[in-house]
């Protein structure tokens, strides 16, 4: 009988939320005494983790299903496109299992039908804080699943169900182990961080012999006890938002905010069905940042939506004008199978969705030079991310990984600079996206 380890592929896409799944059900595999091997001709079959939420992302997925078809045969699918499994089926018949999102035991239970597995507890060492797919400095914290929004545009709620939180001292917990595996920023992640807790009453748990409610606050003082960074992703600007700011201010809590405004316009707002009091977010911002000048804000929006005119869309530059967003993503409206918002009435010529994308971004881009010129001159931490070259790449506090921008520190090899280390710069020179810097010796701790 071979002794060789059971081989398992696995292809995670989409979103940091579904990256979460696919750790989960690695470190699963893992555990079970599965090997991980990157190429298709090393792997006895291949896990899918898919993203359905937009038409391109269902192509993506649909793409690699069939090269992992084509390639190894044997192919086992999970993550949001799986909550469409005749679309799937349709295309690859002989694929092993579907399941949707955040299913481990139909994963697991359809791994071990097709590769029944080996485990050797004395050689099989697992850490106890999981696989994880990004660097080691870094990690996901996934605080709940679902959402009980039922905005117009996404399909997300259809996929992930109402919102479930996470107890507050499990996550807690979760963060403790990361933390002591070497992690150094904690990017807490949900469909809506600001409702954290409101599904179980804000249950009160105990971690460190201290007593936590299962709310964003309770959580951000608890994480404020790691001694890390900890940086918050798609909150909603409820009142409540306000209580963490002087967190921020008090430098317990990174300074930065995600927030998906989506629009400006209190009509396509109401199209849309966004939740939250949108008159006030303009004064919100302002309130937040006397509370915290070196706050940061990144946000998205979304140009060309049924029934948007332009003085619709002139709304929204003039939010964008005053409001003086640090980081900002946009995206031409596109239909998305399934959502509300594909039967509204007047729909953006394609040609104008583009030519108002293309307006909204040079404002943001001169928006974004100007705020970043300001910072020539002054002295930031950074968490270096790579080497590339002679260059240390990393990010500031106002940068969260991939979607913002970076802190290029001129001499970081010969200042000896490792991923995962903290260290100050001063910054020379800045273009609308990234910072140009160099290690201020000063005060550098090497």
């Amino acid at each position: 009988m071979s002794k060789r380890n059971p081989k398992v592929g696995f292809i995670s896409l989409g979103c940091p939320k579904a990256l979460v799944d696919s750790e989960r059900i690695l470190t699963q595999l893992r555990v079970e005494g599965y090997d991980i091997v990157p190429t298709y001709n090393k792997a006895d079959l291949v896990v899918v983790n898919t993203c359905g939420f937009i038409d391109s992302a269902v192509e993506e997925s649909l793409d690699a299903i069939g090269e992992a078809m084509a390639e190894n045969g044997k192919v086992i699918v999970t993550g949001c496109l799986g909550k469409r499994p005749e679309q799937i089926r349709e295309q690859f018949p002989d694929v092993l299992s579907i399941s949707g999102p955040q299913d481990y035991g139909t994963v697991m239970s359809a791994v071990h039908a097709a590769l029944p597995p080996k485990h050797d507890p004395f050689i099989d060492l697992v850490p106890d804080y999981g696989i994880k797919l990004t660097p080691k400095h870094y990690a996901y914290l996934k605080i709940s699943e679902g959402c009980n929004h039922r905005c117009s545009f996404c399909i997300i709620p259809s996929m992930r169900g109402n919102l479930v939180s996470r107890p507050v001292d499990d996550v807690l917990r979760e963060a403790e182990k990361l933390v002591r595996g070497g992690v150094q920023e904690l990017l807490v992640i949900s469909q809506d961080t600001s409702a954290y807790g409101v599904d179980v009453r804000y249950a009160e748990r105990q971690w460190r012999d201290k007593t936590y409610q299962t709310r964003m606050k309770d959580l951000c003082e608890g994480l404020s006890e790691l001694g890390v960074w900890s940086r918050l992703h798609y909150v909603y600007p409820y009142p409540h938002v306000d209580d963490i700011i002087p967190l921020m201010a008090d430098g317990k809590l990174l300074p930065y905010l995600d927030i998906p405004f989506q629009h400006a316009s209190p009509r396509i707002l109401k199209l849309m069905k966004r939740p939250g009091a949108v008159d006030k977010n303009l004064e919100r911002i302002q309130n937040w940042r006397k509370v915290c000048p070196d706050l940061t804000i990144r946000s998205t929006f979304i140009v060309g939506f049924p029934g948007e005119t332009e003085d619709d869309f002139e709304q929204l530059l003039s939010f964008i004008d005053q409001a003086e967003l640090d980081r900002v993503g946009a995206f031409a409206y596109s239909p998305v199978d399934g959502a509300k918002a594909n039967d509204l009435p007047d729909a953006v010529p394609e040609a104008l969705k583009q030519e108002r994308l293309a307006r909204f971004m040079e404002l943001q881009a001169e928006i974004s030079a100007e705020k970043l010129q300001r910072k020539v001159g002054s002295v930031q931490q950074v968490l270096v991310d790579s080497l590339e070259g002679e260059l240390a790449i990393a990010r500031s506090k106002a940068d969260a990984p991939e979607i913002d921008g970076l802190v290029q520190i001129q001499d970081g090899e010969r200042s000896g600079l490792k991923p995962g280390q903290f260290v100050d710069v001063t910054i020379m020179g800045a273009d609308e996206h990234d910072l140009f810097a160099l290690v201020d010796v000063e005060n550098a701790d090497f």
